[in-house]
């Protein structure tokens, strides 16, 4: 975890993406993106803990247009800290396609959270991982005062033992909740971990949702990282109707090799063998908990 004020620099996106040979479905979603700036529209925050690169809103289009990705949730990002105006005019350009996921603290007024709902944000995101954001102290709070707009809750851990320890209030309020990038459990700590066992525990409830996405980072193995099949396969099988995935694009803060985006949507049918699963967590799924409309 990088601590504020160092603003470590962090390397933009392979901006050569390939064409994927996994055909997506008709109205399908990436529910895991970042846009930073451009900084002289955008500044980032003096509280943040890196310094990306200009990944604007048209970057994010051209790279769906090559991926075959008709939607998308800009899950807002730690550059920008809690001002979340890259975001919002994000999803003022493009209402049909894109929803947000805010980053902002407990107790803002309700007519400042009612305008971001009515604009497209439809969450709001914790984070133990980059600073200038919100802390899970934030938690019981937002659960209260976002309730009412059906607003989820997503939670970004900087290690897997922190579910553990905040599964408890997750199961005293009522929001549905996202458990960013698989909770954060890795391929060696495996099905048989505490972490692991908890979150399967947690979708037992019926708000929770997993987020596939950034397992690159979770993996001991080269791509394709079959190492985490054995944890993706029991949560598939368990609750194809709670999983979402994502690109993590362009990869903050990214301690591999930068993946390709292209290489990453070649790695869906290894997660979701059959159709009908994939037509879950590419489009049912987020349509259902981001509010999008019917596909045309």
């Amino acid at each position: 975890m990088y601590r504020s004020g160092t603003a470590k620099p962090c390397p933009g996106p392979d901006r050569h993406p390939k064409r994927p040979a996994f055909a997506m479905p008709p109205g399908a979603c990436d529910t895991h993106v970042h846009v930073f700036g451009p900084q002289a529209e955008f500044p980032f925050s003096d509280a943040r803990s890196y310094t990306p690169e200009d990944c604007t809103c048209n970057d994010l289009m051209q790279l769906h247009a090559t991926l075959g990705i008709d939607r998308a949730v800009i899950v807002h990002g730690g550059a920008h800290g809690t001002d979340n105006r890259a975001t919002l005019a994000a999803l003022d350009r493009h209402p049909e396609k894109l929803r947000g996921v805010a980053v902002v603290p407990s107790g803002l007024p309700r007519a400042e959270l009612q305008d971001m709902h009515r604009r497209g944000m439809r969450g709001c995101r914790m984070s133990t991982v980059v600073s200038g954001g919100a802390s899970f102290a934030h938690l019981g709070g937002l659960a209260e005062e976002t309730f009412d707009f059906g607003w989820h809750l997503v939670l970004h851990f900087n290690k897997a033992t922190e579910l553990v320890e905040v599964a408890p209030q997750l199961l005293q309020i009522k929001s549905p909740f996202v458990l960013d990038h698989l909770a954060r459990i890795s391929a060696a700590e495996g099905v048989a971990s505490e972490p692991f066992q908890t979150l399967l525990r947690l979708l037992d409830t019926d708000r929770c949702w997993i987020k596939l996405a950034s397992l690159y980072r979770l993996s001991s193995k080269p791509y394709p990282h079959r190492d985490m099949l054995p944890m993706i396969e029991q949560v598939v099988a368990r609750r194809p109707d709670r999983i979402l995935w994502g690109s993590n694009w362009p990869h903050p803060i990214c301690p591999v090799p930068m993946p390709n985006d292209g290489d990453l949507v070649d790695l869906i049918p290894l997660w979701l063998p059959d159709r009908r699963t994939q037509q879950l967590a590419l489009v049912d799924n987020p349509a259902l908990l981001y509010g999008f409309g019917p596909v045309t």
